[in-house]
């Protein structure tokens, strides 16, 4: 496997066949013994499809704005204008941001901001203005423009976003992202956590993860885990992901990512995951998604489950920042990649580097930009050539009040 998070073509012989919408349905309802006989089988799949080589991606998290027209009663990120802590990074403050991603040898770039806070707040418009931008769409591609010249590759996730702004992005970006979430009406309706949330409606992700493939988008997506949704409607939303990309061929990856409480939203006593959940949803993600999908669980949220992870079927960790926190889950510090290469090493597995775009998409026509690929092709030739990563460790700091 090489440095992009390959995919490992498999043999006839292993199980890779994803499960029928049926009888992944079925597992709803599985028991504790049969929930460990589906790690035992996603983690048979992983190894075959992706050999026992974890990656993670070296990246600079770029918080553009917290201010978002929605209120999911689990979010801590986002800001109204007129409440403490609400930002919109200078061009400065993304400069900064980004120079300081060079000189720790970040890859990624990780540009993410809150649901289309044009359509909502006046004064947000006026700061683009101010800042000389007509619109967020402008200022993104300045930064991915920016982020490019400073040698590291963009991956964008604004939101919900039109196909002409993804058509837009597709040219500064090596990839996008929107976090599905779920698929559940259920969850907008009154005192549920989407409620308030207009951009959570399922038919709008939906739309824009098919629009993404269309536009032949490399695309991560995922599904939160422990905002009170049931087991089925877990796995509803991992088919539906699973439809999408057959239709199109564009899920390079999917986040099992698990809901953490914080202070001061309405979700804040609200109990989070155990571990058979955990396993549960990570296994089914991994027997419901085609093999050649990475699946993915954050480490910072799961800091004492590493071998859960591991049992359940990850290839992957995602994002992991030398300098900036998960500003989604501030209180949740990203692991020491040395500490994390021991723990995964002590497993069987090696740990290492990898592209925000995966060697798949690299050679599939139409997915990457001409634009992109000498910079692509640069950092993965770097990336191959090192010996060694250099160990990140916690965030240094941050560029945002």
């Amino acid at each position: 496997m090489t440095s992009g998070g390959a995919f490992v073509d498999a043999s006839p012989a292993h199980e890779s066949a994803s499960l029928a919408p049926d009888e992944a349905l079925w597992y709803a309802n599985a028991t504790a013994a049969e929930v460990r006989e589906l790690c035992w089988r996603a983690a048979a799949v992983r190894d075959a499809a992706w050999g026992r080589r974890l990656t993670y991606s070296p990246k600079v998290f770029v918080p553009v704005t917290n201010l978002c027209r929605n209120r999911c009663d689990y979010c801590a990120f986002r800001r109204s204008p007129s409440e403490p802590g609400a930002w919109t990074m200078t061009p400065g403050q993304i400069e900064e941001s980004l120079r300081r991603a060079q000189s720790q040898a970040c890859v990624e770039a990780l540009l993410c901001l809150g649901d289309t806070p044009e359509t909502a707040f006046p004064t947000y418009r006026d700061t683009l203005a101010e800042l000389g931008y007509g619109s967020t769409v402008a200022y993104l591609e300045w930064a991915g423009r920016r982020a490019l010249e400073l040698d590291l590759l963009p991956h964008t996730n604004a939101g919900i976003l039109s196909a002409d702004a993804m058509q837009r992005l597709k040219a500064v970006n090596v990839s996008l992202g929107l976090m599905l979430e779920n698929v559940s009406q259920r969850l907008c309706g009154k005192g549920m956590p989407h409620a308030r949330a207009p951009d959570k409606k399922p038919e709008r992700r939906l739309e824009m993860l098919h629009a993404a493939g269309e536009l032949q988008i490399p695309f991560t997506t995922g599904i939160l885990v422990g905002i009170g949704e049931t087991r089925r409607e877990r796995i509803e939303a991992l088919l539906a992901i699973r439809e999408a990309h057959e239709r199109h061929g564009h899920v390079q990856e999917v986040i099992v990512q698990n809901f953490t409480p914080h202070a001061g939203t309405p979700m804040v006593s609200a109990g989070e995951a155990g571990d058979e959940e955990m396993a549960h949803a990570v296994a089914l993600a991994r027997l419901v998604l085609p093999p050649e999908i990475s699946v993915q669980a954050p480490p910072n949220l799961n800091p004492a489950r590493t071998q859960l992870l591991l049992d359940a079927g990850i290839n992957d960790f995602g994002g992991i920042s030398p300098l900036t926190p998960d500003y989604i889950n501030p209180d949740r510090p990203w692991p020491i990649v040395s500490a994390l290469r021991s723990l995964v090493g002590a497993a069987g597995f090696e740990l290492g580097p990898r592209l925000p775009i995966y060697d798949a998409f690299l050679v599939k026509p139409g997915f990457l930009e001409a634009g992109l690929r000498e910079h692509v092709l640069r950092r993965q030739a770097a990336m191959q050539s090192s010996a060694v990563h250099p160990a990140l460790g916690p965030h240094a700091g941050t560029s945002v009040p």
